[in-house]
C-alpha cells in the first residue's frame, strides 16, 4: 500500500472510532389489551343510550353503564364530539360488514339485499342518524372513508339484484337508504326497543315494492348517493 493510501485508511479508521452509533428506532407503544377493552366497552354503552336517550346523554351515564371510570371515558375521548364520531364509525363498520356478508353468503342477489336491509335496522341506524346533526366535524378524514365503504358495498348489493332481473330499475341505492334510516327511526314518545316489530313488517313491504315485476310507475327519479351528500343525513 503506498504512503497516500495508508493515510487516506487511517483516516476513515478514525473517522469510524469517532462515529456516533445511531439512536435505535424508538418503537410506539402498543396499547394494552385491557385498555382497548374498556375503549370499545365504552364505544357499545354510548351507542345503546345514544339509541335510547339521544346523543346529549350525560357522559358519566355512559361510563358507568360501560362498567369504566369517567376518568378513563375521557382519557379515551376528551370531548363528547370525539365520543360521537367514533360511535358513527363504529356503527357503519358495523353495517359495511352485514353489506359485505350478505353479498358473499346469499346466492341470490335480492335475498341479500333483503338481509342486508333488515340487518341495518338491527344496527339502529335511523335512531343513530339524528346524531349528524350534532357539532363535530362531518369531514373527518376517518368518517369519509368509513362511509365510502359503505357506500360501495351497498352499491354492488342494489347492482346485482339490479342486474339480475330481480330488482326494479327505477329506484336507486339513495331510495334504499332513505328507507332504511326513515323506517327505522322510533316514533315521538315511543320506545325504540319496542319497535321491533313494527320496523321489520314495514321493512317487508317495502322490499316486497323493490321487486320486480314493478307494479306500479314511481314518480319523480331514483335517488341516487350523490343526491344523499348533499343532505347531512338519509332521511332527514
Amino acid at each position: 500500500m503506498s504512503p497516500a493510501e495508508t493515510a487516506v485508511a487511517g483516516a476513515l479508521a478514525d473517522a469510524d472510532a469517532l462515529a456516533v452509533p445511531a439512536a435505535p428506532a424508538r418503537r410506539m407503544p402498543r396499547p394494552r389489551a385491557d385498555a382497548l377493552r374498556n375503549r370499545e366497552r365504552i364505544v357499545t354503552a354510548a351507542r345503546e343510550m345514544f339509541v335510547e336517550f339521544g346523543a346529549q346523554v350525560p357522559l358519566d351515564e355512559i361510563a358507568r353503564r360501560a362498567g369504566v371510570g369517567n376518568a378513563t371515558l375521557y382519557r379515551n375521548f376528551p370531548e363528547r364530539a370525539d365520543l360521537v364520531r367514533e360511535v358513527i364509525l363504529s356503527l357503519t363498520a358495523r353495517i359495511t360488514e352485514r353489506a359485505h356478508e350478505a353479498a358473499e353468503e346469499e346466492s341470490d342477489p335480492f335475498v341479500a339485499l333483503r338481509r342486508f336491509t333488515h340487518a341495518a335496522a338491527d344496527e339502529r341506524v335511523g335512531a343513530l342518524c339524528p346524531m349528524l346533526d350534532g357539532d363535530f366535524d362531518k369531514h373527518h378524514p376517518d368518517l369519509l372513508a368509513e362511509r365510502s365503504r359503505l357506500e360501495e358495498a351497498v352499491q354492488g348489493l342494489v347492482d346485482r339484484a339490479q342486474a339480475a332481473g330481480r330488482m326494479r330499475t327505477d329506484v336507486g341505492v339513495g331510495d334504499l337508504m332513505v328507507a332504511v334510516s326513515q323506517l327505522t327511526r322510533p316514533l315521538p314518545g315511543t320506545a325504540c326497543l319496542n319497535m321491533d316489530r313494527f320496523v321489520h313488517r314495514h321493512l317487508q313491504l317495502f322490499l316486497d315494492g323493490l321487486e320486480t315485476p314493478a307494479r306500479s310507475e314511481l314518480p319523480g327519479s331514483a335517488a341516487t348517493l350523490e343526491t344523499l351528500r348533499s343532505e347531512t343525513c338519509a332521511g332527514r
